[in-house]
């Protein structure tokens, strides 16, 4: 067994580190996990107030998942995609029963990214078109076509070697509104914009697949659409022929108080993605689940695309236990009820802090964005310091060094508890960002 210095040593000496130059690495040591709480290799238990990556949505070392795990390494770890499994095909009709509409049939992959490549694929064999419409504040993943459609910084560093056609709408972002509008007043703009788009990039041809959205964006500031945003996205979808797809990668599985993001809405995509809550990232499980047309659409036509660990039985059974367990433990009512009092909280908060511009988010997903200056809205960081340092960081180092854990992205902090969480949690979570906060407060001009 590896003492937690030679761990540490050997992660800096033989491991590359994900979206970050390599010197200076010094990983702590984490030895266990359970519930809401992790700890490192100096016994010290820190509270996750950010799921991880917002994604151990049914807290760490959950039982259940655990047993399934176990169960299913006994019987049969690894067989190819050819084959029948019991865990794959539980786990299909399991994803279809919760999934909105008419979503029925399931491509099983290992990650968000690679759901969202098979997305894309899937759009563009539908529909004989090529180009995508993505979003600028968004993230859809690593790979070259997850990456290709997403907005956020970590793009550029991949351009121009990337799949091409994919062409960038507006956010539906009030508080920092591309267009300078106001709700309601704006007309939706933000949505109206991407009709305009459409037409001028072929849509009456068919050159555009589809628009993929995340429906609260994620990693990129928990960005909450004002009500009739999606609905009227669906419309213009619609009208051109024009694939939704709907990423949950991070927003589903009872992160937003219900089984995914899209359904505060009463919308339903052609295409939805999911990985992360799936099996509350006790093992690594992406799906891509398609409308019946679509689905359909593949009985006579070619669906050409795959890898090895395509439905693999083991993260399908996690998954199985996951879903069940959401079911058994009410955990997504859990998350609505516990959302209201995280909600509420933050709020305050904003009230106590001049440093805080903007609060928002549902459920168990709350953005707090930190402002210098509420009048002119100045971050503490902008985008092109993505890699950089910020208050922001000095805020959230002093929250770990209280033993509570909370990330941030560029210039938003993310407050996303797991699904489980109590109120208890909450209120230790927000008494420590209450605490770092003020950091923020000493550089407002």
């Amino acid at each position: 067994m590896l003492s937690p210095s030679e761990i540490n040593e050997n992660q800096k000496k033989y491991m590359i580190k994900s979206w970050s130059t390599q010197g200076g690495y010094n990983p702590k040591v984490i030895v266990s996990a359970k519930g809401s709480y992790f700890t490192d290799s100096d016994g010290k238990d820190y509270l996750d107030f950010s799921s991880q990556l917002m994604c151990s949505n049914l807290g760490h070392s959950h039982p259940d998942i655990i047993e399934g795990i176990k169960k299913q390494t006994e019987k049969l770890c690894y067989v190819h995609a050819g084959f029948g499994t019991e865990p794959v095909a539980e786990l299909s009709k399991l994803v279809a029963e919760i999934t909105p509409g008419d979503l029925s049939k399931t491509f099983f992959s290992s990650s968000g990214c690679e759901a969202n490549e098979a997305a894309l694929k899937a759009a563009r064999f539908y529909t004989g078109g090529h180009k995508i419409i993505s979003r600028y504040r968004s993230y859809h993943g690593g790979t070259f076509g997850a990456v290709a459609i997403t907005g956020d910084p970590r793009r550029w560093y991949t351009e121009p070697m990337q799949m091409p056609g994919v062409i960038f709408a507006p956010d539906a972002y009030c508080y920092r509104c591309p267009f300078s509008l106001k709700y309601p007043e704006c007309g939706l703009q933000c949505a109206e914009y991407v009709d305009y788009m459409i037409e001028y990039e072929g849509g009456a041809q068919g050159k555009v697949a589809a628009v993929v959205t995340e429906p609260i964006v994620g990693s990129n500031g928990i960005i909450v659409p004002p009500d009739g945003y999606f609905k009227r996205l669906r419309e213009i979808c619609d009208k051109w022929g024009v694939l939704m797809i709907d990423d949950e990668v991070m927003a589903g599985f009872g992160r937003t108080g219900k089984w995914f993001a899209i359904n505060h809405w009463d919308v339903v995509p052609d295409i939805m993605t999911m990985a992360k809550g799936i099996t509350g990232a006790h093992i690594p499980l992406g799906a891509t689940v398609l409308s019946k047309k679509i689905a359909d659409h593949f009985d006579e036509n070619l669906f050409c695309h795959g890898h090895t660990y395509v439905s693999h039985p083991l993260p399908c059974a996690a998954g199985v236990a996951a879903i069940n367990a959401y079911k058994k433990h009410d955990v997504i009512e859990n998350a609505a009820k516990m959302g209201k009092i995280l909600g509420k909280r933050l709020m305050e908060l904003k009230e106590d802090h001049k440093c805080v511009g903007d609060v928002r988010g549902k459920g168990v997903f709350w953005g707090v964005e930190p402002v210098k200056n509420r009048e002119t809205k100045e971050p503490f960081a902008r985008v092109h310091q993505k890699f950089q340092a910020s208050t922001i960081n000095k805020m959230l180092g002093e929250a770990m060094k209280k033993g509570v854990y909370i990330i941030h992205v560029i210039n938003t902090i993310i407050v996303a508890p797991p699904c489980t969480t109590n109120e208890e949690e909450i209120e230790k979570g927000c008494d420590v960002l209450d605490e770092v906060l003020k950091i923020g407060d000493k550089e407002v001009k």
